[in-house]
């Protein structure tokens, strides 16, 4: 059982540990949703996410015998580099089966605190088949990254910390998994308050909790499709479920490309950088129906590799209209590129890249193609442009696809 003498214990084992993640108060997602919103910062957590917390509780009640046999687990990333961080702690050796999709900064985090790493399968489910068969051909301690409940436990002393910056908290959001984090955080909080409203937040390309909460009992996907990798689960905690059933008051579902303008927000916002499976909740801000109340959404983790970051980058200001292409056929003759040029800048925008093609056509007499890339303030400003080309005789049109980058 999940009970309050566990959850003490908990937070005192973490005390030292783990990094006193305060809440910050959001002005700008307050103003935008009408509540007041109070951010738990756990992608500031010692290995940049709060899975140190379930996974250094769960070794440190492991018994001498279990740690000396060494330990396994399976990871898409946060959870890996809590593992290797506590067993470098503990003096003990860890392996860690990743998937191949792991973004490289988890993958070299969890090397860099003395974790064997193993690449292998596309997805968490199938790093965990392997992580099992490690565990009983080598006689490894299995570390499960959430259907442990001494692993729900630990990470369950986030509510802890949430309840002493607010006492008055009225909403947590949390991302969903495995559930691991959402049982913790729920089961503590209903103890602590009982009226406080704990919300699940998942990727819809990943939604197993949802479809298992709606069934009455664990469902696995089929597939999982999402850019929220850390979340991207099949099937859900069988030990913890019935936690969830009892405290998780719902599960709000969210899709990708909300992630893209979440990830935006937070970076321009608050100048955070936090990886897709920690921006759920702030995704999940503008699904509320309510107002006034006090919300928290936690960040449950910032390891994000540069890459990803370009890409979020890249695709938001895409998605915001202040990045866009548009193509337009020009007679072949000097002066033609100068005109557009002015026409844009007469409008305020700023160009990033021309792309001249003067064979598109077989008969460059009849028209060459111009495609450019500009910087907008938004969407009006966009149109803005294109109907000033259009007022000046040119039939400009949007692309769709924008590789500005490249």
């Amino acid at each position: 059982m999940l009970t309050l003498k566990e959850f003490k214990e908990a937070r005192g084992i973490l005390a030292g540990v783990i990094r006193n993640t305060s809440l910050v108060y959001s002005d700008a997602f307050s103003k935008a949703t009408g509540n007041q919103v109070y951010i738990k910062p756990e992608n500031m957590q010692v290995t940049g996410a709060y899975k140190i917390r379930g996974a250094y509780y769960k070794i440190s009640t492991l018994t001498q015998e279990e740690k000396e046999r060494g330990l396994v687990t399976a990871s898409a990333g946060n959870h890996a580099q809590g593992v290797a961080y506590a067993a470098q702690t503990a003096g003990v050796s860890a392996t860690i089966v990743m998937p191949t999709t792991t973004p490289l900064v988890k993958v070299n985090n969890t090397k860099d605190y003395g974790a064997e790493v193993i690449l292998h399968g596309e997805t968490f489910d199938d790093a965990a088949e392997l992580a099992a068969r490690l565990s009983q051909e080598r006689g490894l301690t299995y570390v499960h990254p959430f259907n442990d409940l001494a692993v729900a436990t630990g990470q369950g002393t986030i509510s802890y910390e949430i309840f002493q910056d607010l006492p008055d908290v009225d909403i947590i959001l949390v991302p969903v998994g495995g559930g691991g984090l959402a049982t913790g955080v729920s089961t503590l909080a209903k103890l602590l308050n009982p009226n406080v409203t704990v919300i699940g937040v998942e990727p819809s390309g990943a939604a197993s909790m949802k479809a298992s909460l709606d069934a009455g009992h664990v469902v696995t996907l089929d597939r999982v499709e999402t850019i929220a990798d850390g979340v991207a689960v099949k099937t859900p905690g069988s030990e913890i479920f019935p936690y969830l059933q009892q405290n998780l008051d719902g599960i709000i579902t969210i899709d990708d490309s909300e992630l893209v303008d979440a990830f935006l927000d937070m970076m321009e916002k608050h100048k955070m950088i936090v990886e897709n499976a920690g921006l759920l909740p702030i995704a999940a801000l503008s699904h509320l129906a309510r107002e006034g109340k006090n919300v928290v959404p936690v960040l449950s983790g910032g390891n994000m590799d540069v890459i990803t970051v370009a890409s979020l980058v890249q695709h938001g200001l895409i998605n915001r209209g202040r990045v866009f292409t548009f193509s337009v056929q020009l007679p072949d003759r000097p002066g033609e590129l100068l005109r557009v040029a002015s026409i844009v800048a007469r409008a305020n925008g700023n160009i990033i890249k021309l792309e001249h093609n003067q064979f598109v056509n077989i008969n460059r007499q009849s028209g060459v193609e111009l495609r450019v890339t500009l910087e907008a303030f938004g969407h009006s400003h966009k149109r803005a442009i294109l109907e000033a080309m259009h007022t000046e005789g040119y039939a400009a049109e949007e692309c769709q696809t924008n590789d500005f980058y490249n």
